[in-house]
């Protein structure tokens, strides 16, 4: 853990409870509001020449050459 983040953990730790509340609440909304750029970050690493692209081809070729099985027989084997 960095510096930064362990003084930010004491501090939460040191909140009263209406102020730890109103922190939580502030953090839930914050993780909303910026989940969206992460779904656009994925979408955009997904198109073609992405970040993505050398991962999408290798599964697409495992597809295509049978080396994978079909989702519902792995969760069956766990």
């Amino acid at each position: 853990m960095t510096a930064a983040v362990e003084t930010l953990t004491d501090k939460v730790k040191a909140l009263r409870e209406n102020e730890l509340d109103e922190f939580l609440s502030w953090l839930a909304d914050y993780e909303l509001a910026h989940s969206d750029e992460w779904d656009a970050e994925i979408e955009r690493d997904s198109r073609p020449g992405g970040g993505l692209d050398a991962v999408l081809k290798k599964v697409r070729s495992d597809v295509s050459a049978g080396k994978t099985k079909p989702l519902d027989e792995v969760l069956n084997n766990s």
